[in-house]
């Protein structure tokens, strides 16, 4: 069974880095995309098991996804990453408030990105 993760970064550079990184842990498809409107057109057509999303996006925001993803009975208990530039604590809270499971400031290590999916997703 492969796990499927939806990214959602208009960033065309952080979206390869995590899709990459994604991508190097075996049982795992990355399904990218640059929007979140993008994603909202994703999200019925496959189960994703893992979603990581930016905050600042040019239509829907990471935030405005994440709201909609948790209120949505197919994917309120999917576990979420935020990778964002905003380190500021109030973004933070905010996105750990609306249900993101993590939060990690670019740049981040990716070890550390593949450290946390292999943990939520519990792989070896």
């Amino acid at each position: 069974m492969k796990f499927k993760i939806l990214i959602v970064e208009d960033s065309k550079a952080s979206r390869e880095l995590i899709a990459a990184t994604v991508e190097s842990i075996p049982g795992l498809e990355a399904f990218a995309t640059s929007s979140g409107f993008e994603a909202l057109k994703l999200l019925p057509r496959h189960r994703f098991d893992l979603i990581i999303t930016d905050i600042n996006m040019p239509d829907i925001n990471g935030l405005e996804l994440i709201n909609f993803v948790k209120k949505n009975p197919n994917y309120r208990d999917t576990p979420l990453f935020i990778v964002t530039t905003e380190g500021r604590d109030k973004d933070r809270d905010r996105g750990l408030a609306l249900g993101a499971a993590e939060y990690l400031i670019k740049p981040f290590s990716p070890q550390s990105l593949e450290g946390l999916v292999r943990r939520y997703l519990k792989l070896a």
